[in-house]
C-alpha cells in the first residue's frame, strides 16, 4: 500500500450540508486538489447512506453518497489499512468520556453520538502514525467539544436554565483536533474556481448562506469576514 500522506476525515454533518447544497461536483473537483484521502468511518456510512436507503425521504442523497464511494470519492478507513477493530475501542472511550463531562442535577448531558466520535478516534489513530489529517464537522456540539468545553458550559446553562458541573479532566480526549466546516472547504471550491455557474459577486454569499441555513453551525459575523477573505 502507497504511504498516507494526508486524510479528510467527514463527520454526517458536513456530509448532509453538502449534500442539501447539491455540492458533490465541487468535492469531486476537491478530492482531485487534495492529492489524499476523504474518509469516512463505518459509523458516519450507517448514519448517511445505510440507514437512509431505507427511508423513503433520504433516499435518493443515500444514492448520492453511495455513487461517490464507488467512484473512490469517499473511502472507508480499511482503504488506509485502519480497520474497525482499532477504531471501535477509541471511540466507546471517547464516547464516555465526552457523556459523562457535563452533568446536571437531572443528569448528564448526552453531547455525541457514533458517527462523530468515529471521525475522532479515527483522528487519533491517524495522530500517532503522523499523518495529516483534520475533521469536517458542521456539528456545533462537537466542535465546541474539541475547540471550547467551557463556553459549552456556559451555553447549556443558559437553555436549561440550571447549574452545569464540568468533568475537566476528560478535556484531554478531545484537544489537538484540526476541525474544519463544509464552509472552509467549499470557501476553498469557490477560491479556486470549483463552483460552476454563471453568477456573479453573489455567488460566494450564496455558498456560505446555502451552507449555514441547511445545517452548518456558523454566525453570520464569520461569514462576513470570510467574505472578507477573497
Amino acid at each position: 500500500m502507497k504511504a498516507v500522506e494526508k486524510v479528510l476525515i467527514f463527520d454526517s454533518s458536513s456530509l448532509i450540508s453538502l449534500s442539501l447544497n447539491g455540492f458533490f461536483p465541487e468535492l469531486k473537483e476537491l478530492k482531485k486538489l487534495f492529492g489524499g484521502h476523504f474518509i469516512i468511518p463505518e459509523d458516519v456510512k450507517k448514519e448517511v447512506m445505510d440507514n437512509p436507503l431505507n427511508v423513503k425521504k433520504f433516499e435518493l442523497e443515500a444514492l448520492r453518497l453511495k455513487e461517490l464511494m464507488n467512484e473512490g470519492i469517499l473511502e472507508l478507513p480499511s482503504a488506509i489499512g485502519i480497520s474497525d477493530k482499532q477504531i471501535n475501542p477509541i471511540t466507546n472511550e471517547m464516547m464516555s468520556k465526552a457523556n459523562n463531562m457535563f452533568k446536571t442535577p437531572q443528569g448528564n448531558i448526552k453531547m455525541i453520538h457514533d458517527g462523530e466520535t468515529a471521525c475522532m478516534a479515527l483522528g487519533r489513530i491517524l495522530e500517532n502514525k503522523k499523518i495529516e489529517f483534520a475533521i469536517c464537522i458542521d456539528e456545533r456540539n462537537t466542535r465546541m467539544l474539541i475547540e471550547n468545553p467551557e463556553a459549552m458550559k456556559e451555553l447549556f446553562e443558559r437553555k436549561m436554565q440550571t447549574t452545569v458541573k464540568l468533568e475537566k479532566n476528560n478535556f484531554a480526549f478531545f484537544k489537538g483536533f484540526k476541525v474544519i466546516r463544509s464552509t472552509e472547504l467549499m470557501y476553498l471550491a469557490w477560491k479556486k474556481g470549483l463552483v460552476k455557474t454563471k453568477a456573479n459577486g453573489k455567488l460566494l454569499d450564496a455558498i456560505l448562506y446555502g451552507l449555514k441555513l441547511n445545517g452548518c453551525s456558523i454566525t453570520d459575523g464569520e461569514i462576513e469576514e470570510m467574505k472578507k477573505m477573497k
